[in-house]
């Protein structure tokens, strides 16, 4: 007689097949990381490497003079925050997490410019899932009651607006005015001053003066410098190295509870921001690409991270301080649109590409070549198909 197996050993059987069938997601532990060779995938990324060797961003190596060199028609602009000589052109590709390409010392620390902002936007995601803003549409002013927010203009921005760049923030702060960054070169000083402020959420502009406005009301609300919250939050779960710094200002130091604390900037416009080395870039990309969760652990949620990725109103290819390629008229025609991106000066950037599973970290590439760099790599993915 043929014995019946039990209910639970038929459960069993299922849940063995189940977890037979479920393909892990690879996580690199610190330290480490696995490589694969870009062939098992069908890929050859040679030519990318090459491109990415022989067009290193034209600027100069001492990144001091390439600062005031690229800023020079701001008026009052000089440099206020550390600067570092960079290396040459670096990079990594990812693909499921694993290590298919790879160029440069990827462990040097350099400066990564206005790639920091997406790191400033993580700490905001953070105090929005720990709850101490309650909601992207909560007007500043409600937490920072100092002057930074004060008059019929300021009081209306809300943390959207400061995420999103919308705001049209009035004022100066560490004694940088806001009209003086980026200004348009067709306008005089006294025109800029007396200009009309655009509706908050209506109008983007790229501004850094704003950028390190909400650094500072991120401060003021965790109470405690933004590195040290990344560091405990994201970067040590993630198995960052411990040589990534983010820097303030010479004159952005606060007093909060009685202790001495440095608002950090938002980019490396007049110095200062974060230095990375590529490898923790790529980690800090990879989050992202996962949805905010880190092997079994969800960093930042998935719902936050969607919301950060969803293109404003006022600039269809910007999200919470990420770049877009969705709008009907994307940045580069020739890319896919499901791709999201940190960018900043000098050629540094995190690109993360959820249709193919990847991550590409590119530095020091010159930023024109950038669209060129990225059809290379297309090639290859819809060769490998």
């Amino acid at each position: 007689m043929t014995r019946k197996p039990s209910i639970l050993t038929l459960i069993f059987s299922l849940l063995l097949l189940q977890q037979a069938f479920t393909q892990t997601t690879y996580f690199p532990d610190k330290g480490e990381w696995e490589e694969k060779e870009a062939s098992i995938y069908n890929l050859d990324f040679s030519e990318v490497i090459e491109f990415a060797n022989e067009n290193e961003y034209s600027g100069a190596k001492d990144l001091r003079q390439a600062i005031l060199k690229g800023f020079e028609h701001e008026p009052f602009h000089r440099i206020l925050g550390p600067t570092k000589g960079r290396g040459g052109p670096a990079g990594m590709i990812l693909k499921d997490g694993y290590l298919i390409a790879k160029w440069g010392d990827t462990q040097r620390v350099d400066m990564t410019f206005s790639v920091t902002k997406s790191f400033l936007s993580s700490t905001a995601l953070i105090a929005l899932d720990k709850n101490l803003i309650s909601s992207v549409n909560q007007p500043v002013k409600e937490l920072i009651w100092d002057d930074t927010f004060k008059g019929d203009h300021n009081s209306k921005i809300t943390w959207k607006h400061l995420l999103q760049q919308s705001s049209d923030w009035s004022g100066s702060l560490w004694d940088t005015y806001d009209w003086a960054d980026r200004p348009s070169r067709d306008k005089s000083i006294d025109e800029w001053r007396a200009r009309k402020l655009n509706e908050p959420g209506t109008h983007f502009k790229y501004n850094d003066v704003r950028v390190n406005v909400l650094a500072y009301s991120l401060l003021q609300v965790f109470r405690k410098p933004l590195p040290k919250v990344l560091k405990k939050e994201i970067m040590d779960p993630i198995g960052a190295s411990t040589t990534w710094r983010w820097f303030g200002y010479d004159n952005s130091w606060v007093s909060i509870d009685g202790l001495k604390m440095q608002s950090v900037s938002g980019g490396g416009h007049s110095g200062g921001g974060m230095f990375i080395n590529t490898e923790d870039m790529a980690r800090f990309g990879y989050l992202f690409l996962n949805e905010g969760k880190w092997k079994e652990k969800q960093l930042l949620p998935s719902a936050l991270i969607n919301e950060a990725m969803t293109a404003s109103e006022a600039n269809k290819n910007y999200g919470y301080m990420w770049w877009l390629n969705r709008a009907e008229e994307p940045q580069w025609e020739k890319i896919n649109r499901d791709i999201f991106y940190a960018a900043g000066f000098g050629g540094n950037f995190i690109i993360v590409d959820k249709t193919y599973n990847m991550v590409i970290v590119t530095r020091w590439l010159e930023p024109a070549k950038l669209e060129e760099f990225m059809q290379i790599i297309n090639k290859s993915l819809k060769d490998a198909k």
